[in-house]
């Protein structure tokens, strides 16, 4: 089939979605005022609470959100068949992923920037929302090792993605200043950094002086490292160092010195290189050579399709990001739907093209099936086949492969890094909150909560041995991370259900999606913990059966409190500000 028709169906959709399905729930449900005085204005203290341009916080919450996941779950789930990823990503992003994180964004900015968290403890009482911040500190925890992972494997395999990626960080704080301190326009500025960052990577890519290669400093693959370890795995640490160094910096910062210039600059990343390669779609005009559906697979599509495409199609993260960061920028409360809605419609055009980039790489069918051969595989090359694919495409606008490669990780690490150093932010805030609740003050203070989050995180990555290797983390806790994320996504549906309910509007715009979510997810994590991680199961793994336990025990009893609460009879009614 052509991809090019392909990619305009699942296009039309997402514009009637957000021009039809979004006003309804902006208008009909969330009844958005735009004379309504957000927390932004209300609590504005200039670090967290800062009332922002919707352009610009656009830009902030959809690289937050994005990261590398929307682009390596489609990678992997294309092992089904391609169809199968195109209707969740589609459908998905319109009737869930839109609602979820637009509803916490409503939620929570008439509820003073509290995050779906801390309002537990007002729609379900005090237990749910103990055992709710313990599900999302598990979750955050897991987030910083996946994209730590991520991060250090891109810079060891596109060293040339290094210094463009680091020159982003002091052209960040520049803007920062400058918009801030000066009331300047961020436009201009951010787009000259853009420039100089895409001029860095073109450079980088033809001059290897100018790659940061820290293998070859250890000799190559086959040198000797530090510590013992080889070359390679003594890179993975030292990444991982440098990353949880910046993390730190990053996340107790201001959110205008850093992350809003940074992530409007990625805003920027997201429409050229969206357009990079949907004009190269256009150009090469490919066929699609994958199959329309796998029979012949290892591991069936059902239920896991719906978990492996998280971010993309419905992800609980992103309502950690709507509630946690996003909902104390608003500056209007209409805003909320073009950031909350159209944020996810954003991330699904990026899914959609990540599904034909990867269905488009291959010469034949042939191919496909043979990289293809089984899950494992499928999950151990999906980024490298997007990065691949992508770089195929963008040749149709004359662009050399080996430049389309080096922009496409810049692009994948900035998202990346957005997501880990906003998980970290999120993961103090938690940590802090935890401290309050048991009377621990030493958790309250901003630099005590991020060191635990960095450290801990690091140790997540760093220690568990894998088949990786060292630094086997973020590759082992990948499948607990689309369980738990999904998981994360129904409870959040299903505290916005009981607000809607309580509040006498439409709730059945969330329950049905959440219903969906839930059963698919309990059945893919029951399956998964007790079938095949436990130590009777095929493939036991105490590191995922722990943290697997725990979760879906928590999550089980949020639930049953939670539906008690949405079948009440005598509603109460939610002060909502």
């Amino acid at each position: 089939m052509n991809a090019i028709a392909v990619a305009s169906i699942g296009l039309f959709l997402f514009f009637l979605g957000y021009r039809f399905y979004s006003k309804y729930v902006a208008e009909r449900v969330f009844k958005l005022d735009p004379n309504y005085v957000t927390p932004a204005h209300k609590l504005e203290d200039g670090v967290d609470f800062v009332p922002t341009n919707k352009f610009v916080l656009w830009g902030h919450h959809f690289t937050s959100v994005a990261g590398a996941a929307p682009i390596l779950g489609p990678a992997i789930a294309v092992y089904w068949g391609w169809l199968p990823a195109f209707i969740w990503v589609v459908f998905g992003t319109i009737f869930a992923a839109g609602v979820h994180d637009f509803g916490t964004l409503a939620l929570s900015v008439r509820n003073k920037g509290q995050s779906v968290g801390t309002l537990a403890n007002r729609l379900i009482g005090q237990r749910g929302k103990i055992l709710f911040l313990f599900i999302i500190l598990i979750l955050v925890l897991m987030v910083n090792a996946v994209f730590a992972w991520v991060i250090a494997n891109l810079f060891i395999t596109f060293p040339a993605s290094v210094l463009p990626v680091f020159i982003q960080i002091p052209l960040a704080v520049w803007i920062g200043y400058a918009v801030h301190k000066r009331s300047k326009n961020m436009l201009v500025p951010s787009l000259v950094a853009l420039a100089v960052m895409y001029l860095t990577a073109i450079l980088a890519a033809q001059i290897p002086i100018l790659q940061i290669d820290v293998v070859s400093y250890f000799g190559g693959e086959e040198g000797a490292g530090l510590f013992g370890l080889g070359a390679v795995s003594t890179a993975f640490f030292v990444w991982i160092v440098i990353l949880m160094v910046y993390v730190y910096i990053a996340s107790t910062l201001p959110v205008w010195k850093l992350l809003q210039p940074r992530d409007f600059i990625n805003s920027h990343q997201l429409i050229v290189g969206l357009a990079i390669l949907y004009l190269g779609l256009l150009f090469t005009n490919p066929e699609i050579t994958a199959p329309l559906t796998n029979a012949t697979t290892d591991v069936s599509w059902f239920p896991l399709l719906f978990i492996t495409i998280a971010c993309g199609a419905i992800s609980g993260f992103h309502g950690l990001v709507s509630s946690g960061t996003s909902s104390k920028q608003i500056n209007k409360e209409t805003d909320a739907r073009f950031v909350g809605y159209a944020g996810a419609v954003g991330e699904g055009v990026l899914a959609l093209i990540s599904i034909l980039a990867v269905v488009t790489l291959f010469p034949t069918a042939g191919a496909f099936r043979e990289t293809y051969s089984s899950f494992a595989a499928a999950s151990g090359g999906g980024l490298g086949n997007f990065i691949l694919g992508a770089s195929q495409l963008a040749t149709g606008l004359l662009i050399p492969a080996n430049i389309a490669s080096t922009i496409v990780a810049v692009i994948v690490v900035s998202f990346a890094a957005t997501s880990l150093d906003t998980s970290v932010r999120l993961m103090r805030y938690i940590i802090s909150e935890l401290g309050q609740e048991y009377n621990v003050p030493a958790l309250t203070k901003a630099h005590v909560a991020t060191s635990i989050a960095v450290v801990s995180s690091a140790a997540l990555v760093l220690l568990p041995k894998g088949p990786n290797g060292f630094g086997s983390g973020g590759f082992l806790l990948w499948p607990l991370f689309g369980t738990a994320n999904q998981l994360l996504a129904g409870i959040s549906l299903l505290l916005i259900s009981i607000w809607l309910k309580r509040l006498s509007r439409n709730y059945w715009i969330t329950l049905v999606p959440m219903i969906f979510i839930i059963f698919m997810t309990l059945y893919a994590m029951i399956q998964q913990v007790f079938l095949q991680w436990s130590f009777w199961g095929d493939n036991t793994n105490w590191l995922l059966f722990i943290f697997g336990s725990i979760i879906l025990v928590f999550a089980l009893w949020i639930m049953v409190t939670a539906v008690s609460v949405l079948r009440d009879k005598t509603p109460k009614v939610l002060d909502t500000e």
